[in-house]
């Protein structure tokens, strides 16, 4: 047994469930606190504020008598209000009914409905906000392109020779004008591949000709975690140069190569950093969504591709920034709920659907990437949990929503001893999709 070997995997399973302890640890935090805050201003009293389960590490009461405290088992979270039994919110009748009626509004049985449903949504909400504030801090970080293909770095590759620099306005290619950054995307896509082509440029108010690879060339812009790229140890900025004995001057060549592989071992050659790399890895099969919603199945190595110059940024407006956050959490949520319809109709394989391990396995693998990396998938992981406790199923928030707008519309809460039914059917259908999920953790690849 090769001890080095063990001794990385290990390294690799202490790293992943490290961040991913860290991932959910801000995800729990925000929710409840935004159950906590939401009711403390419905006035609705708090006695526990708990960051996990299981038995208490440190704890603290402030001044207003709510206990915070940590847990040993750091997974997971509540809020115990007022009047509740239990971590899981279950009234306690009997406490509540010994109470004063000042009393009893502070707690979430006595509270008014509006108190209620505030207190409750406020969680997911909170999940949607972080998400929000994820991505609009990474959108003022990284900046927007300019409105004109201006060259802000050129990323390293294999070719050699005088080729594009940092400043420079791309006018052309291959004599084809690109009066803006949408028309040299749309003519550097349908460019053939090709060792080289011509960048007509403007530098310094001087028009000339420069050569150098195709824009979109073989250039690893990102590695997706939980595929083969990552486990085969490729990196951002890898140029591929050769994938299964075939010269690759173009990103677009590679999936028909990947799918052609029919799932068997592809060889790659990898420049980096002046170095070739020889590198054997197994494509994995999986669904993509598509702009309208329907999904693709393919052979996949996990890779996007990049491309030859990070373009010129700028720093976008307010009102710009929101919007392109808005935009991006929209398109999560979209292909998110998508999937898991194509997963409950059969559509798609199961094997989308991931549990903790998997999550694990993906926050370790964003993290290796750099922090970026990982704030981005922190972002969506806040989105998609805030999303499914808002499913209308007992437990979550999302079912005690319901039992709020049948309250609303019926005047009365649901019969109790029907409640507690159907609380038990929710706790067991989720615990049945835990299950489910920890299983495709260990038997999809």
């Amino acid at each position: 047994m090769d001890f080095s070997s063990v001794l990385a995997s290990v390294g690799g399973t202490v790293w992943s469930a490290l961040f991913f302890i860290v991932a959910i640890a801000i995800i729990v935090a925000v929710h409840e606190y935004g159950h906590y805050i939401v009711g403390r201003w419905s006035g609705i009293h708090a006695e526990v504020f708990s960051l996990g389960f299981g038995p208490v590490v440190y704890s603290r009461v402030d001044k207003r008598g709510t206990k915070w405290q940590l847990a040993a088992l750091p997974i997971g979270g509540f809020v115990k209000f007022m009047g509740d039994k239990d971590a899981a919110s279950s009234p306690d009748h009997t406490a509540v009914s010994g109470l004063s009626a000042a009393e009893r509004r502070h707690t979430m049985l006595g509270a008014p409905l509006w108190a209620r449903a505030a207190t409750v949504a406020a969680g997911p909400i909170f999940n949607f906000i972080l998400a929000l504030a994820v991505f609009i801090g990474m959108i003022l970080y990284t900046g927007v392109a300019t409105d004109t293909p201006v060259v802000g770095r050129v990323n390293p590759t294999p070719f050699t020779g005088q080729t594009l620099q940092p400043g420079d306005q791309i006018l052309a290619l291959n004599g084809t004008a690109t009066a803006d950054m949408i028309d040299f995307v749309k003519v550097a896509v349908d460019l053939p591949p090709a060792a080289a082509v011509t960048y007509t440029v403007d530098r310094n108010g001087q028009s000339l000709d420069v050569q150098g690879p195709l824009p979109f060339l073989p250039l690893v812009g990102a590695v997706m975690p939980r595929n083969a790229g990552v486990d085969a140890g490729i990196q951002t900025g890898d140029v591929i140069v050769q994938a299964a004995g075939q010269d690759v001057t173009a990103f677009s060549q590679l999936p028909a190569i990947v799918e052609a592989s029919n799932g068997q071992p592809i060889a790659l050659k990898i420049w980096r950093d002046g170095s070739i790399i020889d590198l054997t890895l197994s494509p994995n099969r999986r669904d993509l969504p598509k702009a309208d919603g329907s999904f693709e199945t393919r052979w996949m190595l996990g890779l996007s591709g990049g491309m030859l110059f990070e373009p010129q940024t700028r720093q976008p407006g307010a009102w710009e920034t929101v919007t392109l956050a808005v935009d991006q959490a929209y398109f999560t949520a979209k292909s998110s709920l998508s999937g898991l319809w194509h997963v409950v109709t059969g559509q798609i394989s199961s094997c989308n659907l991931s549990g903790p391990v998997g999550m694990a396995q993906v926050m370790g693998d964003a993290a290796r990437q750099g922090l970026q990396e990982f704030l981005g998938y922190l972002g969506m992981l806040s989105l998609g949990i805030g999303l499914l406790n808002l499913f209308p199923i007992p437990v979550l928030d999302g079912g005690h929503l319901v039992f709020f707008a049948y309250e609303a519309v019926f005047r009365r809460p649901p019969n109790p001893a029907v409640l507690n039914v159907l609380m038990l059917i929710g706790l067991g259908c989720v615990l049945s999709f835990m299950f489910f999920a920890l299983g495709n953790d260990f038997t999809c690849k």
